[in-house]
């Protein structure tokens, strides 16, 4: 038999062939020793087996975490507690099938955009626990920052008259006040999330913002000052008459041919009491009523007094300096101290002066003295004040401005320009303002879901005026003229997402005309102006509205609560949306509380993607 030969061990080989060659000249000694190492040495190689897989499991449990806490931050969870479902959940399912370790515990968390996950775990060993003392623990911990966006959410809710029977209008209050949980976070940072309330009704209540947005009250004076007479009163010593003419007998009167002065408190001849006369003949002591027939008057008996008037027909002269008022203006007067009576009232401007105008008729000595300085005078044209105006009746009517707004008309109707370019609409009150004034973006959810809860239930519906004012919440050229803190950003800012969410109960029938409700609205003649709505259709504005929201990248969610068969409602609701995904339906408060939660979670979900 050929004996092969051995070659020199190298690397590992080198020590066993020395070891072996060892081995076999000392035989018996060597064996003893292994005798003495074998169990040391097999309970140390089945303790490096439990390490192993100690780490094995570390690793499948590293691997589970990571993909759960990946999970939970692909959700539209916005707390701790919701990631803490879904990431354990999440957790579990990857673990199954994959390890033999116990999971011990797992905590999953949110601080702004970043989710944090830790878990532990349980290893039994085979051997190691002899000196371990039970088993190995194992842990990991994994972090996920979400990828996110700026968020502008405006809610367009419809408040009218119509939401009251059945609950709905508490129904939407609850959802309502439920998205504001979801959309608006706790931390503003690195990414903002707000969100505008606009209610509506007849119309929208701008609050503080109706000025900029509708233009500034005109026309409106404070009066310093209100008489009809001028120079000291007379005493009448005697009056005679002969000829058909009534000379008048007062020493020193003073006054001058062609003076206008109103007489009073004459026994006798008391056809001459509380008027007005031109003075002619006059001498230092006497002059004479021209113009006039005494034929018929009975003769003088006593007394009398004489005041000259400051304008030809005696009536009150008001002091407004700069008041901008011309002849035949309809003014109206209020909150006069002394002289009363001429409160709550319409007059026509006469004798005007720069600083001054009578009141055509309004004879003064029928007033007491006034005791101002008080009271203001309005103009009543459009832009002021008040607005007289015809009533679908015929007949003349007078409301007050509110600060809530209507339409915007003219070329501008259907864009978000800002109101230094192209003012909305004015509101003349016949139908009901809402009280709930339009909150433009805020992070202030508890003053948000204050304004929902304390929603009224009132009045038609203007559905085109919530669509704009919608729109000029997350408008960046309309936004302007709100604060700072409540300015939308440009369009196309990156990693900003834009949303309108607009609900209603029914088709819209409330238009105006020059401010007041038109004679095509739904309401009453007397409280309707004798003119068509200037924009038309309502629903038709709407739809224009929505059109050019949604070209400015704008998406536009709709909801049309309880809408039942009312079809031109639905298709409103259908087209006004961006997509058909967009479109809710509900037709109870269990489902539009659904509804308002999943576009919640939609637009976090939109938030929440690249």
């Amino acid at each position: 038999m050929t004996r092969r030969s051995i070659r020199p061990a190298s690397g590992l080989a080198a020590p066993v062939a020395r070891f072996l060659k060892r081995f076999r000249h000392e035989g018996g000694a060597v064996a003893i020793w292994f005798a003495v190492l074998a169990l040391p040495l097999a309970v140390l190689s089945f303790g490096l087996i439990d390490l192993n897989r100690a780490g094995v499991e570390k690793r499948h449990l590293q691997d589970a975490l990571d993909a759960a806490t990946l999970l939970a931050a692909r959700s539209t969870s916005v707390t701790s507690e919701q990631m803490q479902a879904i990431g354990s959940a999440a957790l579990t399912a990857e673990l199954s099938g994959v390890t033999d370790a116990r999971l011990e515990s797992s905590t999953f968390t949110i601080t702004g955009t970043k989710i944090t996950g830790a878990a532990t775990a349980k290893v039994t060993p085979v051997i190691a626990n002899l000196w371990i003392g039970g088993d190995m623990t194992v842990s990991a911990n994994a972090e996920v920052v979400r990828s996110s966006k700026n968020l502008e959410v405006a809610m367009v809710l419809d408040i009218t008259g119509s939401m009251e029977p059945n609950g709905k209008i508490q129904a939407m209050q609850s959802a309502a006040k439920d998205m504001i949980d979801l959309v608006v976070q706790d931390v503003q940072t690195p990414f903002y999330s707000k969100a505008a309330i606009v209610p509506f009704s007849a119309a929208v209540n701008a609050g503080s913002y109706a000025a900029t947005a509708r233009g500034a009250v005109t026309g409106t004076k404070g009066i310093t000052g209100a008489s009809w007479q001028s120079g000291v009163e007379k005493s009448v010593g005697s009056i005679s008459k002969s000829n058909s003419r009534v000379t008048i007998t007062s020493n020193a009167h003073g006054f001058n041919d062609g003076d206008i002065v109103y007489i009073s408190g004459v026994s006798g001849m008391t056809q001459i009491n509380d008027r007005y006369f031109t003075v002619s003949n006059k001498a230092t002591n006497t002059f004479r009523l021209s113009g006039i027939d005494s034929s018929t008057f009975n003769s003088w008996t006593s007394g009398g007094k004489i005041r000259k008037c400051q304008v030809s027909d005696c009536s009150v002269v008001i002091t407004a300096n700069g008041h901008g008022y011309v002849n035949g203006d309809i003014i109206y007067i209020d909150g006069v101290q002394g002289m009363t009576g001429l409160n709550g009232k319409l007059y026509t401007v006469a004798n005007r002066a720069t600083n001054t105008f009578s009141l055509a008729g309004a004879t003064g000595a029928s007033y007491a003295a006034y005791t101002g300085p008080s009271g203001t005078a309005y103009c009543t044209k459009q832009g002021c004040e008040y607005y007289i105006f015809t009533n679908a009746s015929g007949s003349a009517k007078m409301f007050q401005i509110t600060d809530c707004v209507t339409e915007r008309t003219g070329t501008n109707k259907a864009t978000d320009v800002a109101p230094g370019t192209a003012l909305v609409g004015r509101y003349y009150a016949g139908a009901a303002c809402p009280n709930a004034e339009m909150i433009p973006l805020s992070t202030d959810k508890t003053a948000l879901k204050q304004l929902i809860t304390d929603f009224p239930a009132v009045g038609t519906t203007a559905g085109q005026i919530g669509a704009a004012w919608g729109w000029y919440m997350v408008s960046p050229t309309f936004g302007a003229i709100f604060p700072p803190e409540s300015r939308p950003s440009a369009y196309g800012a990156a990693d900003t997402l834009k949303v309108v969410v607009f609900m209603t109960d029914g088709e819209f029938n409330t238009a105006y005309c020059n401010g007041v409700l038109s004679d095509d609205s739904t309401g009453s003649n007397s409280n309707q102006i004798n003119c068509n709505a200037t924009n038309g259709n309502g629903t038709v504005q709407a739809q224009a509205i929505c059109t050019a929201m949604k070209a400015k990248g704008v998406i536009v969610y709709t909801v049309g609560f309880d809408i039942g068969a009312d079809l031109v409602a639905k298709d409103f609701i259908e087209k006004c949306a961006t997509s058909s995904a967009n479109v809710y339906l509900p037709s109870t408060g269990a489902t539009l509380k659904d509804a308002f939660a999943a576009i919640g979670r939609d637009i976090m979900k939109l938030r929440l993607s690249k």
